[in-house]
């Protein structure tokens, strides 16, 4: 499971974010956003841990973490809202199979 939603992270480019949520589903597991935490906090570091924010955009990293966070995401150009991504301009959208019924899944809601 950890590995899968490693992955995602990988594919996510500079200048863009995803939410923990979207890298649960993008991964084949739907509401396992606190899973991909954990495997981000499991991880040696070999990803852009950076690029992955709470809904809205919120980092979630307290303290140095969250500061250090931040300024990554500005070094790579992104833009914020206050204490949020911008994440109109900056939300990555995932590809594939799972992101295709993810949208399908949206349009049935709306």
């Amino acid at each position: 499971m950890f590995q899968r939603m490693l992955a995602q992270v990988r594919r996510i480019p500079a200048g863009k974010v995803a939410t923990y949520g979207d890298i649960a589903y993008a991964a084949g597991f739907p509401g396992a956003a606190r899973q991909a935490a954990w495997a981000l906090h499991g991880s040696d570091g070999s990803v852009p841990w950076q690029r992955v924010v709470g809904a809205g955009g919120k980092i979630l990293c307290t303290g140095e973490m969250g500061l250090e966070q931040r300024m990554r995401l500005q070094g790579e150009g992104v833009r914020f809202l206050g204490l949020r991504v911008d994440m109109t301009a900056h939300q990555h959208t995932f590809t594939g199979k799972q992101a295709g019924k993810r949208r399908a899944e949206k349009r049935g809601r709306d």
